[in-house]
């Protein structure tokens, strides 16, 4: 079964303003179907559209996007943002999608496939992609970096730190690994023509606070505050205080760059 998390309306706002939209990504997959499927970008469904950071990224390559998501919070999100026009969303579960077989070009999922119910969601993907469609979902590692000056290694081991404290709040349901959630998903996909990429890294020069503020939208931190809000603070307050005294600054609002480190694949439907 499927895991239906991020639905408070103060984790959808965090979600929306922390989240990295991966645009270098989203040119990766418009490459890949333009080698595969040329000239064929009527619909792309973003399925598990959070706030709608990546669906909005595919509105210049199609007629139609429309993102899908359980959450009516991160919808709420995603309608408050500026969207295209030709961009649209519609609640449902990934594993029921509103569209006809054979009705989409384009199937994605950015940071999300984990949670789904992973075989009924492939069958489900395959039954709305047209023969020659493509299936692309990617997602990233939590240990997320940091550069800054000459001493990146010293900020790297406290975010260690911070990833260390919170792997007992990740939920049994991805287990320890996503890359493996992935890699299995791809096994299970019956289509030939596919590929596997991994450590895609994108970085950000974004302030402390983002960083802290990304971290701290994973459901592992999210789970931590729910059991334990001071406990949850503390480690914050610990992490950016230990990060800024390794930088020699005051300020939270210093600049840093967030690299983060994707891994993704892509598959065409015969």
């Amino acid at each position: 079964m499927a895991v239906r998390l991020f639905e408070g309306r103060d984790h959808a706002t965090a979600y929306l303003q922390y989240r990295v939209a991966p645009h270098e990504l989203v040119s990766r997959i418009m490459k890949f179907m333009e080698k595969k499927t040329p000239n064929q970008f009527t619909l792309a469904v973003d399925v598990g559209c959070g706030s709608g950071q990546g669906t909005t990224l595919l509105a210049p390559y199609f007629s139609k996007v429309v993102g899908t998501d359980v959450s009516p919070a991160q919808l709420e999100m995603a309608l408050n943002n500026s969207n295209p026009p030709n961009v649209s969303y519609r609640q449902c579960p990934a594993e029921e999608l509103p569209f006809a077989a054979g009705e989409v070009d384009l199937v994605t999922a950015m940071t999300a496939a984990h949670w789904f119910d992973r075989q009924k969601f492939l069958l489900e993907a395959d039954r709305v992609l047209r023969p020659g469609g493509c299936l692309a979902l990617l997602s990233y590692t939590m240990d997320m970096e940091l550069e800054y000056g000459d001493i990146t290694n010293a900020l790297n081991d406290i975010c260690k730190e911070f990833y260390a404290a919170l792997l007992p709040f990740r939920n049994p349901y991805i287990g320890s690994s996503s890359i493996k959630i992935y890699t299995d998903m791809l096994d299970s996909c019956s289509y030939p023509d596919k590929e596997w990429n991994e450590c895609f890294r994108v970085k950000r020069a974004v302030p402390l606070t983002a960083y802290m503020g990304m971290v701290q939208t994973f459901s592992s931190y999210q789970k931590l505050q729910q059991k334990d809000p001071a406990e949850a603070e503390r480690l914050s307050n610990d992490i950016r205080n230990k990060l800024l005294s390794a930088m020699k600054a005051s300020s939270p609002d210093t600049e840093v760059t967030v690299v983060v480190k994707y891994f993704y694949w892509l598959a065409c439907k015969p």
